[in-house]
């Protein structure tokens, strides 16, 4: 089994990442989504961290080897600040990583170098759909065989930063599997619609995406003509959404539990109120037994193990669950002001609400 000790190299990353997100993440998320916007100098400061670029190996223009287990210990501090910020510096990595993961070596020495050596530049994946029941492993977008060629139609929503895309990496459904395909930004039917509005993480700019008639040659297929396991590609990005909805709920605990002990009402703090403390007793254990879950996923996809996308499944279903409970619980313990705009408990509800249908937003 994995062990619960850190190596050194993933403590020294976790340290860094951890004071990014408190010193730096922390303190703007509040303004970034009332202006929906986060600076690219802040962007960068945690592109810099290098979080990305220790899970590629050097061949390929990073320092490291691939652990999903270090992606979700990083995805969790970097949510923990900010999770709309968390998913602007990881941006990349929802292009870079199925790549590695599925990717030729023709690919990955082709591709992956330029994403990794640069400054931050937005590279990123078009995977959401949005049909109600969207599954990625089912996707309405297509991708027909035509020649030497691919014609990929369909339409997809909340892409990050597709209006400054430097590539996407469009996710679709090929013969009834879901493959990816390379595809650049100026592309004959590429059209990139208006900025979309949401409940949540409104500082990390969406839009739709409509794919109509675009064609693409054959080696822009990941993997080409073998492609890629879709399975694990998605679970990847099923463990690193996880982890993130982790950081989401341990912020929003801890501030209600620190605001538990300092508010006074009753006589006594309220924290001392069997009714406040079962609440905060019970957000902790949930948080930490979920926080299991998503390790063992990320551990048995890196051991390679069979039943690893069902186990990230797992974890992400119980922890969309439980982030909801935590956040709509740090709401009712600080009372009025947790529906407050300035107290930052109503954000992390309106993040933690999302989270089930983030996956394809980030990956490990």
């Amino acid at each position: 089994m994995y062990s619960f000790e850190p190596s050194e190299e993933q403590a020294m990353l976790i340290d860094a990442v951890k004071r990014f997100a408190t010193n730096d993440l922390k303190p703007v998320a509040h303004d970034a989504d009332e202006e929906k916007e986060l600076s690219f100098d802040l962007i960068e400061k945690g592109w810099e961290l290098g979080v990305l670029q220790a899970s590629i190996p050097e061949e390929y223009g990073g320092f490291g080897e691939h652990s999903a287990v270090t992606g979700v210990l990083a995805g969790e501090e970097l949510a923990y600040g900010d999770l709309a910020g968390a998913m602007a510096v990881m941006a990349p990595g929802s292009y870079v990583l199925p790549l590695l993961l599925g990717g030729t070596e023709e690919q990955k020495k082709a591709l992956l170098a330029p994403v990794i050596e640069a400054e931050w530049k937005p590279y990123v994946a078009a995977f959401i759909e949005s049909r109600f029941d969207f599954y990625p492993g089912e996707m309405d977008t297509t991708a027909k065989p035509n020649g030497d060629s691919y014609i990929l139609n369909g339409e997809k929503v909340m892409v990050p930063f597709a209006d400054k895309a430097e590539a996407f990496l469009v996710f679709a459904n090929l013969d009834g599997k879901t493959q990816a395909f390379i595809v650049p930004p100026n592309a004959e039917g590429i059209i990139v619609g208006d900025r979309e509005g949401l409940l949540g993480i409104q500082a990390l700019p969406t839009y739709r995406l409509k794919i109509n008639e675009v064609k693409v040659p054959k080696d822009a297929r990941v993997g080409v003509e073998d492609g890629f396991n879709p399975e694990l590609v998605i679970a990847s990005s099923n463990v690193a959404v996880a982890a993130m909805a982790i950081g989401v709920a341990r912020a929003a605990y801890e501030y209600a539990r620190d605001y538990a002990k300092e508010r006074v009402a009753f006589g006594g703090p309220i924290a001392q109120k069997q009714s406040i403390a079962f609440m905060l007793a019970e957000m902790a254990m949930e948080i930490e037994a979920h926080r299991l879950l998503v390790w063992e996923a990320a551990w048995k996809l890196d051991e390679g193990k069979e039943d690893a996308p069902h186990a990230a499944f797992i974890a992400l279903s119980g922890v969309s669950e439980m982030t909801m409970m935590v956040t709509d619980r740090a709401v009712q313990i600080l009372g009025g002001y947790g529906y407050i705009r300035e107290y930052p408990a109503e954000l992390w509800m309106r993040n933690g609400r999302g989270i089930p249908t983030f996956p394809g937003l980030a990956f490990v």
